[in-house]
């Protein structure tokens, strides 16, 4: 069975982070926060985001996390890491369901605000002795909510009692005799409730931007029943993050970092370079599987602008030798970890005395990678090449410093750390490169048109003005050919696939319904530019189910 959130579920165990969160990790050990509880929803890693983006440092941690360490972090002293307040995330279960995800029922005897949404309003009501049915009809979608005056609702009421709210559940609080009743909707009686003031629970989804004044509500719970101060910003992050790394780094510790010229890594590299200054070299590597004009790019703006010492590396042959006939995607992507790590073996001996690798690993990249997860295998969306255990004979420590950041974050983090626009406004590129847009082998020809293909897609982007709308646009290739006519002749080419998205964090992804003009103009570029395509095709899969990259 499943009851709530049934929409694009993928697996509970994938966003589970690394459990070592209670007592915080570098500099984030002295902030205080508010947690959610993982349930597996499909809107926990959202939870985090909005309250963030409300002022408030916010950690997402599994849902069986032993209740001493709870304990410990709300015991602490203020600014001292203190957990100010739980929130219980939705979920794709039942309650009833055999095998469902259930915290210890000591939580609700904590001494601390809690809110529970959806599941984990319906979780707070069986702890609680509540009944919990199936509902009659489930409420999917924007719902009507009629709500009591109460401090989660506070400041909500207008000239009507209810507001719109986004449902999504199959089972529903049939009763909950300790709580007092604060929402109903016409077919859920209990859809908002207050335990003794401390305990809420919502039925509906206050994160999403479909639920009106979702963001007061959850600025209420933050704010005046948490009692938290507001503590996460840009500015703190990058000031805390570069006394971080000096104290981790030392007054005498050298790091190497990888520069691909992404957002990740350069952000990384920039960070780093306010922290050490000339202690830090970046190793970049021409793997062939780069942007049109990326390598001059990347050696002009961190060599020549930032003054960085950085070791150029043209590694073009080793890697199309290493994925000559590898046609699946996880192993193309392993066979790029695997080369990425042996060349900064090789360059980090050359160097000598480097204690410290540095990474761009940000946060969904660590989910998909199923690294962050509670103990228990997860299900592999896809690894990334720069996630992961290094291995033990590199001898060098790692260094993640916006390995908790969503891509959202790391772009603000650049732009107060002064990145060029050229690589601050750029749109994201995977790690493994042009071989994740490649399907099938990755050969010279399929990485040229890819390459070519996904230039013109970026240019006539700009020319329309759609290029700072999306969140990312590329071209995609693999071996699939069809019938054109060129001139007078028949001619076989490759099909290419334009794939443009739309995204705030890159958990979720939505098809751009691009004006018909651009992409028409987009398609007789690549068939009369690029040399062997004779078709183009555009890619209307949102994600989930699909991912934003193919490969």
């Amino acid at each position: 069975m499943r009851r709530c959130e049934d929409l694009g579920y993928l697996g509970k165990d994938q966003t589970m982070p690394n459990r070592n969160i209670i007592e915080g990790q570098e500099a984030e050990k002295e902030k205080d926060k508010v947690v959610v509880l993982d349930f597996g929803g499909q809107y926990s890693h959202l939870i985090v985001r909005r309250c963030r983006e409300l002022g408030v440092y916010t950690e997402l941690i599994p849902y069986d996390i032993p209740i001493e360490e709870l304990k410990r972090g709300i015991e602490v002293e203020e600014g001292e890491g203190k957990i100010k307040g739980i929130i219980l995330s939705g979920g794709p279960f039942s309650i009833h369901e055999p095998g469902s995800p259930k915290c210890s029922y000591e939580i609700v005897d904590l001494n601390i605000p809690i809110l529970g949404i959806c599941y984990g309003a319906q979780l707070i009501a069986y702890i609680k002795g509540g009944a919990v049915g199936e509902g009659r009809k489930g409420e999917f979608g924007r719902t009507e909510l009629f709500f009591k005056d109460s401090e989660l609702f506070d400041g909500l009421r207008g000239q009507s009692p209810t507001i719109n709210v986004w449902m999504s559940h199959g089972d529903v609080i049939e009763r909950l005799p300790s709580a007092d009743i604060i929402g109903y909707t016409k077919n859920t009686p209990v859809a908002a409730f207050c335990i003794n003031d401390r305990i809420y629970g919502v039925q509906f989804h206050p994160e999403v931007h479909h639920t009106e004044k979702g963001e007061k509500i959850l600025w209420n719970f933050l704010y005046k029943i948490c009692g938290c101060k507001r503590n996460w910003t840009v500015e703190s992050f990058v000031r805390d993050k570069i006394d971080a790394i000096k104290s981790e780094v030392g007054s005498d510790g050298r790091v190497v970092c990888g520069l691909s010229g992404g957002i990740d890594s350069s952000t990384t590299a920039l960070l780093l370079n306010k922290a050490i200054g000339d202690r830090l070299t970046c190793i970049f590597v021409d793997n062939g599987l780069l942007r049109e004009g990326e390598k001059e790019a990347v050696i002009n703006t961190f060599e020549n602008n930032f003054k960085m010492r950085m070791v150029f590396v043209d590694a073009k042959e080793r890697f199309l030798r290493g994925l000559q006939g590898v046609k699946d995607a996880e192993a193309k992507r392993k066979i790029i970890g695997e080369l990425f790590i042996n060349i900064f073996e090789e360059e980090a001996k050359k160097l000598g005395n480097v204690d410290f690798l540095a990474q761009g690993t940000i946060y969904p990249d660590r989910i998909e990678s199923a690294r962050a997860r509670s103990g228990s295998v997860a299900s592999r969306i896809k690894s990334h090449h720069n996630v992961g255990a290094l291995p033990e004979k590199l001898g060098l420590k790692l260094i993640e410093p916006i390995k908790d950041l969503y891509k959202d974050e790391v772009r603000e983090v650049a732009k107060e750390l002064g990145m060029p626009s050229q690589i601050l406004n750029q749109h994201p590129f995977p790690g493994p490169g042009l071989a994740a847009r490649v399907i099938g082998e990755v050969t010279e020809d399929k990485l040229r048109i890819c390459r070519e293909a996904s230039h013109i897609v970026e240019e006539e982007l700009k020319l329309s003005a759609w290029y700072d709308k999306v969140w990312q646009a590329f071209a995609i290739v693999g071996d699939d050919v069809a019938t054109g006519v060129l001139g007078d002749a028949r001619s076989v080419g490759r099909i290419v696939t334009i794939r443009v998205v739309e995204s705030r964090e890159a958990m979720t992804a939505d098809f751009v319904k691009l004006p018909y003009e651009v992409l028409e103009g987009m398609s007789k570029r690549i068939t009369n530019e690029v040399k062997g395509v004779t078709w183009v095709t555009y890619a209307i899969s949102s994600k989930p189910p699909a991912t934003i990259e193919p490969c």
